[in-house]
């Protein structure tokens, strides 16, 4: 349609973050068919090294030198995906004890490990403890078991208070708080609770709030750490002891779908350095953390399967690969999306051919919900074509129902 004032469809954020070499998308300096060839074949999950490095760089370069950055294991627990990040931010932010188990694995210094999430078993409590490891209070039944653990092991406990703020991040793709939330404690209970953390002889440190995530609106998030510090700074009129961290969270988010665009650092770099120099004097000798996942690793991965069958049905061609939403759950539309979107996904053997072919693209499980891709304009593929879907470095493989119907789980290589 011309001449009508039509708006044009909103197409996805370029891809450009990795090379194309004779036709093939190249990832940590390998072709698709060379990372399949290590691989053993497909489906496969693949992180360049170089991007992570890459990102860690911009965000140093462009955020307060003061400002920590942690990265949140559960955005991708590949451990030698860990290991390597662990070497290169502050702290790494742990939400079970498998991942306490694997981030110190990874090096990390036990000062430097957070452990937050709602329902900490009394065995993950013990274990924390005596690794020394920051715990993050979600509820007066963990304040108390802290305490009788303390007791028990003659060891002090390190606690921070995680806060369900009192307000949300706008325009997130998940909101941690705000409302009624399992997550923490709700900002009101927070002075009462602190009073039982002192009673009880808890090593109070800092408190920890986390407003949402996947945010591509630097305004929002600029609000969003703005209450958090004057929420903070409030709350920390009750404590027994002087606030040493106040780990503020994360949101960054990246583009996923059609009409997303890359998040803008500059305002949020700006509005931290404002906050560091009302810390100074509101909140002294207090650290300043961002607590991010999928914004320094998400970018960095792709997940790979291979055309298998191609079939026409009722005027429709669908593309039935090896391997689908039991490995990548977030890209079938069944991680917290309302209406079912498209992640960027190309034909990665054919990056220079032209895109003519109108397809769906699915795993090979039998459940309609399997679907890669919808109705997505391709390179005209054929069975042992490479399917790649990017944006696939976070909540990938371990967030995926890996035992659905059995097949066989993907490879996951950190490469470069």
């Amino acid at each position: 349609m011309s001449g009508t004032g039509a708006r044009p469809s909103p197409v996805h954020a370029p891809m450009d973050q990795f090379a194309v070499r004779d036709g093939e998308l190249v990832v940590g300096g390998l072709s698709l068919s060379e990372l399949a060839a290590h691989a053993g074949g497909t489906p496969f999950f693949a992180y360049d090294r170089a991007l992570l490095d890459a990102r860690m760089r911009e965000l140093r370069e462009t955020l307060p030198a003061r400002i920590e950055l942690h990265y949140a294991i559960k955005a991708n627990p590949h451990p030698e995906l860990v290991r390597h990040l662990a070497a290169r931010v502050d702290g790494l932010d742990v939400a079970s004890g498998g991942e306490l188990a694997l981030a110190l694995q990874a090096g990390c210094s036990a000062a430097a490990i957070s452990f937050a999430g709602p329902g900490k078993s009394r065995d993950e409590l013990e274990a924390a403890v005596a690794a020394g490891v920051l715990l993050n209070i979600e509820s007066h039944r963990e304040a108390r078991e802290l305490a009788d653990i303390a007791a028990r092991g003659g060891r002090a406990a390190r606690v921070a208070v995680r806060v369900n703020p009192d307000f949300e991040l706008k325009s997130s793709g998940m909101r941690m708080g705000g409302g009624a939330k399992p997550f923490g404690v709700d900002a009101e209970a927070v002075p009462a609770l602190l009073g039982e953390i002192n009673r009880m002889g808890l090593a109070f440190e800092g408190f920890h709030i986390f407003a949402g995530s996947q945010n591509l609106r630097a305004d929002a998030i600029v609000e969003a750490q703005r209450l958090s510090f004057e929420l903070a700074v409030r709350l920390a009129e009750h404590a027994s002891a002087p606030v040493r961290v106040l780990n503020l969270g994360g949101g960054f988010g990246i583009p996923y779908f059609p009409g997303d665009s890359r998040l803008d650092l500059a305002p949020i770099a700006d509005n931290l350095a404002t906050l560091l120099d009302e810390a100074d004097t509101r909140l002294p000798g207090a650290s300043l953390a961002l607590e991010l996942g999928r914004y320094l690793v998400g970018e960095a991965g792709v997940y790979v399967c291979r055309v298998v069958d191609r079939k026409e049905s009722r005027g429709q061609v669908f593309l039935v690969c090896d391997g689908g939403l039991n490995h990548h759950l977030a890209a079938s539309g069944n991680f917290g999306q309302v209406i079912r979107k498209n992640f960027p996904v190309a034909i990665g053997n054919r990056m220079d051919a032209p895109r003519t072919l109108v397809a769906n693209v699915v795993g090979p499980l039998c459940t309609p919900l399997d679907v890669l891709a919808e109705r997505m304009t391709l390179a005209d593929a054929q069975p042992g074509d490479l399917v790649v879907v990017f944006q696939s470095g976070a909540y990938g493989a371990t967030a995926s129902p890996q035992a659905f119907l059995g097949h066989p789980a993907p490879v996951e290589m950190l490469v470069g």
